[in-house]
C-alpha cells in the first residue's frame, strides 16, 4: 500500500528527494564546518549546494579514502575503474536526468536546473584522477589541479546562486573570479594544515618545491599570504550576492580564514606534525557572526 505522502509526489520527484536526502547525510558525516554553512543558505539553494558537496565527496572517496582503504585490504577495489565508471555515470544522469546511484542522482538534478555542464565537471574528474598517479607538482600542474579540484566547485555553486537573476557581463566576471578565488583559498588551506598526511600517507607534495623534511616559517608565511589574497578577492563578490547565498558564503569563508590565521601563528615544525583545525564554539561564533549579517572585512 503506498503511503498518503508518496501519493503527493510524482515517481521522479519522490526519487529526487529521496536522493537529495541521501547527499545532505553525506555532507553531515564529512564536514562540520561546511554543513553548518550550508544551513544558512535560503531553502531554494540549500540542497542544491549539498548536491554538490556529495557528488565531490564521493570521487574524493574514491582516490583518497575509502576504495584506498577497501583496495588496501584485499577485497579488489580498482579506484581507476571506479572512478571513470563514476564520471561516466554522472554524465549520463545530467543528460537523461536519472541514476540509479543516488548521489549522481541527485547532483544530475542541480546540474540540470542549474545549467552545470561538462565544462566545469569535467575538469573536477581530471583533477581527482590526477591524484591517482601524479605525486609531486610543478606550478603549471598544481595550477591545473587547483583549478579543477577547486575552482570549479565553487563556479558550480556560483551557478547555484545566479541561476534566478540577471546579473550583466562585467559583474558575472567579478563573481567568477571571486568563486574562483574562494575556491582555491579553501583547497590550499587544507592542503597546508594536511601537509604531513599528505606527504606521509598519500606520498604526496601538492605545493611546488615544498617538502616536509625542510618546510619552514618562511614557507609557511609565503603560502599564508597567498591564501590570504585568494580571500580578499573573494570578499569583494561577496559583497554582491543574493541575500539567499552571501551569509552562508560569508560564513563559509570566515571558517576558513580563521582556520588560515591559526596556521599562520603555528610553528611550521608544529604544523608539519598536527592537524590545524578550528574549535567547535570559535565555528559557533563564526556563523552567529554570519547569521546576523556580519561580512568578513
Amino acid at each position: 500500500m503506498s503511503s498518503p505522502n508518496s501519493k503527493k509526489k510524482s515517481g521522479l520527484a519522490l526519487y529526487t528527494q529521496a536522493a537529495e536526502a541521501s547527499s545532505a547525510v553525506v555532507i553531515d558525516k564529512y564536514s562540520t564546518s561546511f554543513g553548518w554553512a550550508t544551513k544558512l543558505l535560503g531553502k531554494e539553494d540549500r540542497h542544491h549546494v549539498r548536491n554538490i558537496y556529495a557528488l565531490v565527496r564521493v570521487a574524493d572517496e574514491i582516490v583518497d579514502g575509502a576504495a584506498a582503504e577497501a583496495l588496501s585490504g584485499a577485497i579488489g577495489v580498482d579506484p581507476h575503474s571506479m572512478l571513470d565508471k563514476f564520471e561516466q555515470e554522472t554524465y549520463r544522469a545530467v543528460e537523461c536526468g536519472f541514476s540509479t546511484n543516488l548521489v549522481v542522482h541527485a547532483f544530475a538534478h542541480t546540474a540540470r536546473e542549474a545549467g552545470i555542464k561538462r565544462d566545469l565537471i569535467q575538469p573536477f574528474f581530471h583533477s581527482m584522477r590526477t591524484d591517482l598517479f601524479q605525486r609531486v607538482h610543478d606550478k603549471r600542474s598544481f595550477e591545473a589541479y587547483i583549478y579543477g579540484s577547486a575552482e570549479v566547485v565553487g563556479l558550480m555553486c556560483l551557478q547555484v546562486f545566479l541561476s534566478r537573476i540577471s546579473v550583466r557581463d562585467e559583474e558575472k566576471a567579478e563573481f567568477v573570479a571571486g568563486a574562483r578565488a574562494l575556491g582555491a583559498a579553501f583547497q590550499k588551506v587544507n592542503f597546508l594544515r594536511d601537509l604531513s598526511a599528505d606527504f606521509d600517507k598519500l606520498g604526496r607534495s601538492y605545493f611546488p618545491l615544498i617538502r616536509v623534511e625542510n618546510f619552514n616559517n618562511s614557507e609557511r608565511d609565503r603560502l599564508v599570504d597567498d591564501i590570504r589574497n585568494d580571500l580578499n578577492t573573494s570578499k569583494v563578490a561577496l559583497a554582491k550576492l543574493p541575500s539567499s547565498s552571501k551569509r552562508a558564503v560569508g560564513a563559509a569563508l570566515m571558517f576558513f580564514e580563521a582556520l588560515n590565521n591559526k596556521v599562520a601563528g603555528t610553528p611550521a615544525n608544529e604544523l608539519i606534525k598536527k592537524r590545524i583545525r578550528v574549535s567547535d564554539p570559535q565555528k559557533i561564533f563564526i556563523l552567529l557572526k554570519a547569521m546576523f549579517g556580519v561580512s568578513p572585512k
